[in-house]
């Protein structure tokens, strides 16, 4: 990628008409599940720990996860064109950047009037921007400080973990084990049910599935009170799928926080076929990336990192 389309991809947002990041994240993450592949299900490497942007130190969240965690790099370390050069260096000729995305927010004619009271009732628009970055193995020039890699836990401490997990999560609902032969979460009584222990194949397996069961407990009013939760349509409908999506990723960050997710996921064809058929619907484009975003949220709220933000699902 030369430096014009670098930056011009950088620019790039839904506003210029000529990219639509929904769609492209869309396609990016259908790509992978025609190839078998479920990304959330391993949305960073292990080995290399969470996705982060190598000036900040922060971790990228969200479908950005998704994005990035696919990309195979051995660094979990990424950079802007921008900030590769701010740092003395360049892009590796023909190296190929990846996208992530983020939210501007955007007031329509906030500009065009002087009156504070109708600036205030008009309503802020937020819209998605998408960004390219690249990992520290395509640049050159700069002296990098490698990665601290992960440490590798055996089986007892990534179980004790997820335990732990459960143990400390914030407003935690009743978790009621060995009365249903099916797991399921209960909106109107707010409360987890789970198989017996034993009927599970592994320890893992039991605490992914709580996992998925706790992510949608924190859609209740009294958590995050998210719609997608609490105006659900029922088994089989649109917001009920969407909720599901929601859950499947959210799940699959505590997993990776847990340690208990393996490297490789031998899905059904029915099951992968079952999302591919759900997020080809035109109108389904923008629910990766909100799916993913209330994902984060909901692990946040689980792990007592929660913080309040603006609702992106409102976007």
């Amino acid at each position: 990628m030369n430096t014009k389309t670098a930056l011009a991809l950088d620019s790039a947002d839904t506003r210029s008409g000529r990219t639509d990041p929904y769609q492209l994240v869309t396609e990016t993450i259908l790509k992978h599940l025609e190839n078998g592949v479920v990304p959330w299900h391993r949305p960073w490497r292990r080995e290399t720990g969470k996705p982060r942007n190598y000036e900040t130190g922060r971790c990228y969240r969200g479908v950005n996860l998704l994005l990035l965690g696919m990309s195979g790099f051995a660094s979990p370390f990424w950079l802007t064109y921008r900030q590769v050069q701010a740092l003395g260096g360049t892009v590796r000729k023909g190296e190929h950047g990846s996208m992530v995305v983020n939210w501007g927010k955007f007031t329509p004619g906030s500009e065009d009037t002087d009156d504070q009271a109708k600036r205030q009732n008009q309503r802020s628009r937020y819209y998605l921007r998408r960004y390219v970055v690249f990992n520290t193995v395509q640049t050159e020039g700069i002296k990098f400080e490698p990665p601290e890699a992960p440490a590798s836990l055996p089986e007892s401490a990534r179980i004790a973990s997820a335990e732990q997990i459960v143990a400390d999560m914030p407003n935690r609902p009743v978790i009621m084990e060995g009365r249903r032969d099916s797991a399921f979460y209960r909106h109107y009584t707010d409360t987890v049910h789970m198989p017996a222990f034993g009927s599970f194949e592994s320890a893992e397996s039991y605490h992914l599935t709580l996992f998925h069961e706790l992510i949608h407990a924190t859609g209740h009013q009294s958590r995050l009170n998210r719609k997608t939760l609490t105006e659900s349509d029922g088994f089989g409908g649109k917001v009920y799928s969407q909720e599901e999506l929601v859950a499947e990723i959210g799940a699959a960050y505590l997993g990776m926080e847990a340690g208990i997710v393996p490297d490789e996921h031998a899905q059904s064809a029915a099951y992968i076929q079952c999302w591919l058929e759900a997020l080809r619907e035109p109108d389904h484009r923008r629910w990766l990336v909100i799916a993913a975003s209330q994902a984060a949220k909901a692990t946040d709220f689980v792990l007592g990192t929660h913080t309040t933000v603006f609702e992106e699902a409102e976007a």
